[in-house]
């Protein structure tokens, strides 16, 4: 009765650590760990049903005991660290139920015992073994993943020695499964074996192909060979172990069916949002592109937002540490609170082509990690497409600039009046020949302003004029190279969302020439316009040469 008390207060006290693992670490996927705790408390219920003499029940809880923790690497293998090498899995397991069933027939024989020790409990504990370290091979360096597998052992090395050495020593492997299972879950690298990992289909191989039609073969080779060679005895065994390789055969065709059908999927919007990109002239329809193609590449309801901007690369320098190394990285996360949820980010652009936007840009997901995490390649190619768009947009805006201008150059030439393309910082972009004569330059400063040209106790009216939007007319003086003065009379176009002016076309004239001084008064509606000089200082000290 002791020994049954020990044994219920070891499992409860497993399991309860592994609940409390899961509720302080909060793994992607809570399921897999909650199945291993239904697995340890079946395992301890039958550890308490051996102590009670009940041996019956006791091999049902055992037998529970497997089922479970096979459901839970199962579900560690859907969306966890297997699934990197699924079909490598799905191969080794059929090929491990063909072997362990030639052992059964051949080996085993009716008692279902190898010697003393039970046929099922060995093969339940040996696939139990394989299946955790083929865990800890797939995750690398776990904690975690290694207490699973130290348990596995503790469960083989008992199954084995306790038929034969009866005792407290040889039921100590059924301890080490209670302690290590429960440390697993409590180390925060438990949280790794839930986490997605990103898919490495592995290539169709010869040899991989003809272990797996060994593997089918098997039962019907061992019952063929029965049959010949006298009454089959072990058909219930046959047909199960058939019916295990045909399922996972199965599945392994329909994983490859799949994994087909979601390449064709996303080249498909691969190619089709390519096509949209090389078509698209704005940054409008690089947007209308890419939302088109996410859409085609990712379920509706994977995706909580998408954010196309661009022009964040200074944000994104400042946010993620590192980020300006070379080169720099195709894409990064966002931890979200929600687990299950994550942020991708996908810059959105490419260092041969930064000149063309140094502004850059991201693509940013909000949605599914698994499903983030299964299509982050083909984002990643999404994002470098529309990034090559963007930039071939700005670069072909720039040349429309450059010929534009070239054109004014040459329509203006000859034009009296002086026209001045600025930028919105009031940088001047061009400026007719006319505006040289008229300031008595040969040229002007290389980065030249309208403040550089402009008097003083005019430049703050001129500053509001260009702050606002729309198009005006302003008052003001130059300053010519003898330091004199010259009023002009500034027309001015905001065309800052023309496509390839993206500034202010300003249009003067020389207000003074051909007037008296004091023909100016005729243009007294206009005095509220003149600049503040006026006020302050008489129009013969103004123009005074």
């Amino acid at each position: 009765m002791l020994r049954a008390i020990e044994w219920a207060v070891l499992g409860i006290g497993s399991a309860a650590a592994i609940v409390y693992g899961v509720r302080r670490h909060r793994p992607a996927r809570i399921g897999p760990w909650l199945l291993l705790a239904g697995a340890i408390v079946a395992s301890a219920a039958g550890d308490v049903l051996t102590a009670l003499n009940q041996p019956g029940a006791a091999d049902i809880c055992f037998y529970a005991m497997f089922v479970l923790v096979a459901c839970c690497l199962l579900q560690l293998t859907r969306v966890g660290a297997i699934l990197v090498d699924r079909a490598r899995l799905i191969d080794l397991l059929a090929l491990a139920c063909s072997t362990l069933l030639v052992v059964w027939v051949f080996v085993i024989g009716d008692a279902g015992q190898i010697g003393n020790v039970s046929g099922a409990y060995v093969i339940g504990a040996l696939l139990l073994l394989a299946v955790v370290v083929r865990l800890l091979v797939a995750v690398g360096r776990n904690l975690s993943a290694t207490l699973l597998v130290i348990g596995a052992v503790g469960v083989l090395v008992s199954d084995i020695v306790q038929p034969l050495w009866p005792g407290r020593l040889s039921e100590s492997g059924f301890v080490v499964l209670y302690l290590a299972w429960g440390a697993a879950a409590l180390h925060p690298s438990m949280v790794r074996l839930t986490e997605p990992a990103t898919p490495r289909p592995s290539p169709w191989r010869g040899r991989w192909a003809a272990l797996l039609g060994i593997s089918v073969a098997t039962p019907l080779v061992v019952l063929l060979f029965e049959a010949v060679h006298g009454t089959v005895g072990d058909g219930v065994v046959i047909a199960v172990a058939g019916a295990i390789t045909l399922l996972l055969t199965i599945t392994r065709l329909a994983d490859s069916v799949t994994l087909n059908g979601q390449a064709l999927t996303r080249e498909r919007g691969l190619r089709q949002a390519s096509a949209a990109l090389v078509a698209a002239s704005d940054t409008e329809a690089v947007d209308k592109a890419v939302r088109a193609a996410i859409a085609e590449l990712m379920p509706p309801d994977a995706i909580r937002s998408t954010d196309f901007a661009v022009d964040d690369r200074q944000l994104a320098l400042e946010a993620v540490p590192g980020l300006g190394a070379d080169p720099p990285p195709r894409s990064w996360w966002i931890e979200d609170a929600d687990h299950d949820y994550a942020t991708l980010v996908c810059p959105l652009w490419l260092e041969p082509l930064a000149f063309a936007r140094p502004g850059g840009g991201a693509l940013i997901l909000v949605g599914r990690r698994d499903t983030l995490t299964a299509t982050r390649d083909s984002l990643e190619v999404l994002a470098g497409q529309a990034a090559l768009a963007l930039d071939r947009i700005s670069l072909v805006e720039a040349v429309g600039r450059r010929d534009s201008d070239l054109y004014l150059r040459a329509v203006i030439r000859n034009s009296a009046d002086i026209m001045v393309v600025i930028d919105e910082d009031q940088r001047i972009r061009y400026a007719s020949p006319s505006l040289r004569e008229l300031l008595g330059v040969d040229d002007l400063p290389p980065l030249a302003t309208l403040d550089d040209l402009v008097h003083p106790d005019d430049r703050n009216q001129l500053r509001q004029a260009f702050r606002g939007s729309g198009d005006g007319v302003v008052f003001c003086s130059l300053l010519r190279a003898d330091k004199s003065q010259v009023l002009v009379e500034a027309t001015y176009r905001d065309l800052r969302e023309d496509r390839l002016v993206q500034g202010f076309v300003v249009t003067m004239r020389d207000f003074t020439q051909g007037h008296e001084p004091n023909e100016q008064l005729r243009h007294g509606d206009n005095l509220d316009e003149l600049p503040a000089r006026v006020n302050r200082r008489s129009s013969r000290h103004k123009f005074l040469y």
